[in-house]
């Protein structure tokens, strides 16, 4: 202890030991003592001396510290002293006053040389995320913050090893759910130096649910209101988010968007502002900006967009914008972030053309920027912002194009309101050079790639002066720019007038009409001037180049061939072409190329427009060819343009009859689904009509069994007879009664006969008719008629030779009668012998009247009975004629029908094979004929199957 009394600077008798020797002194301590204690002192001491004597700790104990941390686990107290000793080595964050001479270069390349020695072991990497998986906070608090340093002094080494760990990420991860809040925070900054330029890492992080918990950290500090944590948050969460694409899918998916809104439920007033609120509210801003930023891939943006108006985010937005009392820079970043989110995207447009100030009277939110935008005394960097917004409101926006240039036509001028359209007037011909290059490219940006504006705009009159007639807009732009203005107005009116003119032939001839304007520009461009005035001579360059290439030749003194051979004599073919490639080599060109939002350091550097360096590029190419083509040339390019035409035309034209084709097809296939569907229903309505008729006759069926019975129970009425000569006159009833019955069993049969022979004649027509698939149903319907009929003739059958068998004993029983009647005659008053055989003869002839009765009155029911049962059968037949008629006219007029489709088809099957011949000759691609063909095997195949299925 005496020694380390020493070390540490007590009271001494011999000479001070230097750093070096201490420090050598300590380490051998540590790598020999055999107590832990010893051990723990020693690595205490250590840490003491790691801040001042920095290079001999690192240099002398990091390999005796690492093996401290692989041998002494089991004591968080020396793991803890150990990891903040190569902590103090490594990082480079240390007090001003512990620098001492070194020059903070000297800092920097000693942290990484150490880090870069630790890290040559990989295994002392892996060890680490070990200890910061411990809980105790004397191992994972320092743990976390070495591998920081780790990651600031050599990021991607170690962002590598790290990747390659089994579940390395994954560890580091479950920081972020600490209850200790230093812990968290640290574990944040961890994360931040870990996923930087590392797309993998980020990938990782954010599938283990960092999104997640990173919002619900915002949100319990208290969003934009927070301290530096939501600062930290923020920051870790754009470095998961920016040009990561599959992360900023993964974020949108999650409905994280929807969490954001709540970040700018600001207040109006000018309270509360402090600056760590402004930081975080900056970075909330940036965080938006970087879901729809231009450079992600445009359905990325457009979905991330349309997010942001459904869940509110953008109308949040607005009312900052709209707010009064907010600071400058987040109103600046404010504008920057609403102009991204409505950038190319119709419904956040009209959203934001519909927002109006809260002025009295209300005034749209456009015209209030355009206000800013056109102001001086506003600040550069708003005005570049409210620029920014108004051309992200016009890209690919016709809609608001031709709302910005109506309020600049004569019709629709109201003198009471300001307009957009007088702003941009106002701004386009002010003493400030500053509102002119801003209003000349955003007037740009309203006619770009929009012809028809091209053409209304030059309807637009502006009054000079009292007294003088007023001068069109295109007129009093070239006025001004031959004046000789500033540089910057100069420009901003050249890229107008070169936007305005390209593609519009009609724009050229107003333009060809002054005579001043071609002298002033070959004049121009003919001229040998300063540095400065190049830029200016290139855009005139290429104003007269576009007045050449999209020239009609209407204009007999400015055709093209008149132009170019202008150009010749005063200028020069190739100092012409130089002159034009001025405007691609200046250094400002470069920098307008590179992203749609303006930037500049300092106002004097505002001369490209984003938009504008596209045109350039389009036309250099072109108008440097045009410029040596021969009038030959130029005649035959013509020709070949009208051709074009032409052929764009017929092309047109046979894309508008394909169109309508399509749409008749369409239509065609709904009319057979339609049949089809009506074919169903009749088919589904003749089943349930074949089923009710099935239910009738099994109800009469029933309904005749139960007459059977009814008939079998009947008691017959006892009628009296008369004694005494009456039996003979029954007798005679009897014999008519009989000759009756066989007249009506004659007729029976005859009507029998013709029943057969008509269900004879009905077969073959069923058969014929069961080959027809659209009266399949029909066929089983009418043989299952057909079955029951012949069943029921044959009961008739069995029941008449019943009646024949009762007919033939009742015959027989009255010529039974007529011989006990001769036989009985003579005796009648011979004898009284005879007297009681004649009364026993009597008794039997009245029971067998009385039976022969009741026998006729049976008959005469069952007669009835079949009566009413032929009458029913003959219905039954009269109705299965009446539908197969029905079924037969159906089948017909199907079948005519499908042979009209397939005319139909045929034809235009003819005519799309025309029209693709043509389209090939015209160079146009089309569908391949053996995929049509296939899809139109797999339709038959189709067919084929419902069809065996019906």
């Amino acid at each position: 202890m005496n020694f380390l009394r020493g070390v540490m600077g007590g009271p001494s008798a011999g000479p001070q030991p230097s750093g070096a020797e201490t420090i050598q002194k300590l380490c051998d301590r540590v790598a020999s003592s055999t107590l832990l204690d010893d051990r723990r002192d020693a690595v205490r001491a250590l840490k003491s001396l790691s801040k001042k004597y920095r290079l001999e700790v690192g240099i002398q104990a990091m390999e005796h510290l690492v093996r401290v941390l692989q041998t002494d686990r089991s004591d968080s107290e020396i793991i803890g002293y150990a990891l903040d000793t190569l902590y103090n080595v490594i990082s480079n964050d240390l007090e001003e006053e512990e620098q001492e001479e070194n020059s903070p270069k000297q800092v920097d390349d000693l942290g990484s040389q150490f880090t870069e020695i630790f890290i040559k072991q990989q295994e002392n990497v892996t060890l680490l995320l070990t200890l910061v998986e411990e809980f105790d906070f004397h191992v994972r608090w320092p743990g976390v913050k070495l591998l920081t340093s780790l990651l600031k002094q050599q990021g991607p080494q170690v962002q590598q090893i790290i990747l390659v760990s089994p579940m390395g990420v994954s560890r580091l991860m479950d920081l972020l759910a600490d209850s200790r809040e230093v812990i968290r925070n640290d574990g944040v900054l961890l994360l931040q130096q870990l996923t930087k330029s590392n797309a993998a890492i980020q990938k990782i992080v954010a599938f283990e649910n960092a999104f997640e918990r990173l919002l619900d950290i915002i949100t319990e500090e208290g969003n934009s209101d927070g301290g530096i944590v939501v600062e930290d948050c923020l920051l870790l969460l754009q470095n998961l988010l920016k040009n990561n694409n599959s992360n900023q899918n993964f974020f949108k998916e999650g409905s994280y968007i929807q969490r954001m809104k709540p970040w700018f439920e600001v207040g109006d007033d000018n309270c509360g502002w402090s600056a760590q609120k402004v930081t975080n509210l900056h970075l909330m801003l940036q965080l938006v900006r970087v879901l729809v930023s231009p450079t992600n891939p445009p359905g990325a943006t457009s979905s991330c967009q349309k997010a942001m108006f459904h869940c509110g985010l953008l109308q949040q937005l607005c009312t900052i914008l709209m707010a009064t009392g907010v600071p400058a820079d987040i109103l600046t970043e404010t504008i920057n972030t609403v102009s991204e989110v409505i950038r190319g995207c119709q419904m956040n447009q009209d959203y934001f053309a519909s927002v109006n100030a809260p002025s009295n009277p209300p005034r749209p939110a456009i015209v209030v920027l355009l206000m800013s935008m056109v102001n001086e005394r506003q600040p550069f960097v708003l005005r570049c912002a409210v620029l920014y917004c108004f051309q992200c409101f016009l890209y690919k926006n016709q809609k608001g194009q031709g709302e910005i240039v109506s309020t600049l036509l004569p019709s629709t001028i109201d003198g009471n309101s300001v307009s957009a359209g007088q702003l941009l007037c106002g701004g386009l011909f002010s003493t400030d050079s500053l509102s002119n290059w801003c209003a000349a490219v955003a007037l740009a940006h309203a006619l770009q790639e929009n012809a028809t504006l091209k053409e209304q705009l030059l309807r637009v009159q502006l009054a000079t002066s009292i007294g003088n007639p007023p001068v069109s807009l295109l007129q009093q732009c070239t006025n001004i720019l031959s004046q000789g203005s500033k540089v910057q107005t100069r420009v901003g009116l050249l890229m107008l007038l070169c936007t305005w003119l390209s593609n519009c032939s009609i724009a050229v001839t107003h333009f060809l009409h002054n005579p001043a304007n071609i002298p002033f520009l070959t004049g121009q461009i003919a001229e040998n001037l300063g540095e400065e005035e190049q830029l200016v001579q290139g855009l005139c360059a290429l104003l007269l180049g576009i007045s050449i290439y999209y020239n009609d030749n209407s204009l007999e003194n400015y055709r093209k061939e008149k132009l170019k051979q202008l150009i010749e004599k005063r200028i020069g073919r190739e100092n012409f072409i130089e002159k034009l490639g001025f405007i691609s080599k200046h250094e400002l060109y470069s920098r307008a190329a590179q992203k749609p939002q303006p930037s500049f350091s300092s106002p004097d550097h505002m001369m490209f427009d984003h938009e504008f360096t596209k045109l350039v590029k389009e036309l250099e190419g072109v108008i440097s060819k045009a410029i040596y083509k021969s009038s030959e040339e130029d005649k035959k390019e013509e020709e070949v343009k009208k051709t074009l035409e032409q052929h764009d035309n017929i092309v047109t034209h046979y894309k508008k009859v394909i169109r309508e084709q399509d749409q008749e097809l369409e239509e065609l296939k709904q009319q057979v689904n339609t049949l089809k569907s009506q074919n169903e229903q009749l088919q589904t309505t003749v089943t349930q009509q074949v089923s009710q008729i099935q239910q009738h006759k099994d109800q009469y069926n029933l309904l005749k069994v139960q007459l059977g019975k009814d008939n079998q129970h009947h008691n017959s009425h006892s009628d009296t007879v008369q004694m005494n000569g009456i039996q003979v006159e029954e007798v005679s009833k009897l014999k008519e009664e009989l000759e009756e019955w066989k007249n009506k069993h004659e007729l029976l049969q005859g009507q029998l006969r013709e029943k057969d022979s008509l269900i004879e004649k009905l077969k073959p027509l069923q058969l014929e008719t069961g080959t027809e698939q659209s009266s399949q149903m029909s066929k089983s319907s009418g043989l299952e008629h057909n079955n029951e009929l012949q069943k029921e003739l044959e009961m008739l059958r069995t029941q008449i030779q019943l009646q024949s068998a009762e007919i033939s004993k009742l015959q027989a029983e009255n010529q039974k009668l007529q011989v006990m009647n001769t036989s009985a005659d003579p005796a009648l008053g011979d004898s009284s012998a005879t007297a009681a055989k004649n009364l026993e003869l009597e008794g039997r002839l009245v029971q067998e009247v009385k039976e022969l009765k009741s026998e006729v009155k049976a008959l005469s029911e069952e007669k009835a009975s079949l009566k009413q049962h032929l009458d029913s059968s003959n219905s039954t037949v009269a109705i299965l004629q009446d539908e197969k008629s029905k079924l037969q006219q159906e089948v017909a007029e199907s079948k005519k029908e499908q042979d009209d489709l397939l005319v139909l088809l045929a034809d235009q099957d003819q005519k799309l094979s025309a029209l693709k011949n043509k389209l090939k000759d015209l160079g146009v691609p089309v569908e391949d004929e053996d995929d049509i063909e296939s899809g139109d095997q797999a339709d038959e195949d189709e067919d084929g199957d419902e069809e065996e299925q019906d």
